[in-house]
């Protein structure tokens, strides 16, 4: 049951059009890759091409996400939601990494993963012109298998 004038967008082209979609509601399709194993409130999606993914929080009917359905294929009606990351936060977060690296509280190719991903951050940042950085999610309201 999808919400009347809700856009229908596979995972892999939802964040083209992202920006213009915030707070409304999308019917979401991707396969699922992860279920959370202890509340089953969150699974993450990816699209055919596995190039994106996001995390589909369990709202609305959604009681939580069994972890039978990873891999399946879902379409979840919900919202899309927008949490912003600020250049100042993303700082933090680089420097608590390289302290870490400095006090070797952590191996070493975790907190390359991290900074590398934390460049990434701040590489779409100016592309964009934006003093933060975007995490979309969805606000999952229910969700149907798809049988191919």
């Amino acid at each position: 049951v999808s919400e009347a004038g809700a856009v229908v967008v596979d995972v892999d082209s939802l964040y083209a059009v992202a920006e213009s979609l915030v707070d409304a509601p999308v019917v979401i399709r991707g396969y699922v890759t992860h279920t959370c194993k202890h509340s089953g409130k969150r699974c993450f999606l990816t699209g055919e091409g596995q190039q994106h993914s996001i995390r589909v929080e369990a709202k609305g009917e959604i009681g939580s996400f069994d972890k039978e359905l990873v891999g399946s294929q879902l379409e979840v009606n919900g919202i899309l939601r927008e949490s912003r990351l600020t250049e100042v936060e993303i700082a933090e977060m680089e420097g608590n990494v390289n302290e870490k690296l400095a006090k070797e509280e952590a191996p070493t190719e975790t907190c390359e993963a991290e900074l590398a991903n934390i460049n990434e951050m701040k590489e779409w940042m100016k592309a964009q012109g934006k003093d933060y950085y975007s995490i979309y999610y969805i606000d999952g309201l229910n969700y149907e298998k798809v049988h191919n």
